[in-house]
């Protein structure tokens, strides 16, 4: 596959690279929550891998979906954990749909917010006045994660806004987000309860779809980026809408059993451990004659299961695993058993 892996439609296996990937690519689009912390936390290697890749070369941005928080506070807790970070370091899906509802509402328009203070600030600097009641007179309701106190009344707020025909807009639709007592729901929780009271459906900004690439570009200006994420739907498949590959690392929503289940839009170019994958290489994947074969593992299918043989890095293991179930499935989702697999690996 050459030098790096490449974006290619339709994956049937993760790629190769032969330099360390902070320095096949000038820019990592990182995700936050399960990438660099959970619950406030930094995840372990995180803080001495993003300092390592820093050091080399390489150009961090932070691009979360989460809208909490203002760029400058999410800087701010970085650099606490020993990531050094200034706001235009951090994107977020706040600034995007604040640019999507700018381009579609008149200056200077109230906007009804659900949610934190990161959205908030992200309208204001688009010239909009966020607003608090829906007899506000608004022209946008925007909706966004504002953690786990934001008052149920807010949501009827949104509710009687939308249900008068008011534009809505949701930061983002992620069901779930990682803590550190584990997932809790997400702003794409919070949105269904406006949808079922209203049955309507929001423009979303945030990753996978376009205005939180677009926002990305605009703001980087990244000319090899590669998307570090925890999640399927939206860290990479945000990158294969956007024609850029990406890394998975296995340090928050996603484990091994949806990675190899993933249909071809979440399927992503490298899968690592943790962040530490900057650093490496990532190894080729080998089409053999019994298998796919990864370091020293050995991947086939064989009655409706996935079959695991020889020994090894568990990382390979995955790999070889990727692509027998990715080649199976084709442009779908596979559906092969890989219990006795995975059992192997000892994940």
């Amino acid at each position: 596959m050459g030098d790096v892996g490449g974006v290619r439609q339709g994956r049937q296996r993760t790629g190769g690279s032969a330099r360390a990937l902070s320095e096949a690519y000038d820019t990592a689009l990182l995700d936050l929550d399960g990438v660099v912390y959970a619950g406030g936390e930094a995840i372990p290697y995180a803080v001495e891998a993003l300092g390592a890749a820093r050091a080399g070369g390489m150009h961090l941005a932070y691009v979360t979906n989460n809208a909490l928080r203002t760029p400058d506070a999410v800087a701010a807790h970085l650099t606490d954990l020993g990531v050094p970070a200034v706001g235009a370091d951090v994107i977020t899906s706040a600034q995007a749909v604040a640019r999507l509802i700018a381009d579609e509402v008149p200056a200077g328009s109230r906007v009804l917010v659900i949610g934190g203070e990161g959205l908030r600030v992200a309208l204001r600097e688009r010239g909009l006045e966020p607003v608090e009641s829906a007899d506000d007179d608004p022209a946008a309701v925007v909706q966004g994660y504002g953690g786990p106190e934001l008052p149920w009344g807010r949501f009827a707020e949104a509710s009687y806004a939308v249900a008068r025909g008011v534009p809505w807009y949701a930061s983002n639709t992620d069901l779930t987000i990682p803590g550190a007592r584990g997932i809790g729901p997400g702003n794409g929780a919070a949105v269904e309860v406006v949808r079922i009271a209203t049955g309507a459906e929001p423009k979303v900004a945030g990753k996978p779809l376009p205005p939180m690439h677009r926002e990305t570009v605009l703001r980087t200006g990244a000319e090899r980026p590669l998307v570090v994420g925890d999640r399927l739907d939206t860290d990479i498949e945000g990158a294969f809408n956007g024609g850029v590959d990406s890394l998975l690392v296995l340090t928050g929503v996603t484990d091994v059993a949806q990675l190899l289940a993933a249909v071809p839009e979440h399927r992503p170019t490298y899968v690592d451990a943790d962040l530490r994958g900057l650093l490496t290489g990532q190894p080729e994947v080998d089409a053999g004659g019994d298998g796919f074969v990864c370091g020293g593992w050995t991947a086939s299918v064989s009655g409706g299961a996935l079959v695991l043989e020889g020994g090894g890095d568990a990382l390979d293991g995955v790999r070889a695993l990727c692509a027998a179930a990715w080649t199976e499935a084709g442009a779908g989702a596979c559906g092969l058993d890989a219990g006795k697999a995975l059992e192997r690996l000892e994940l």
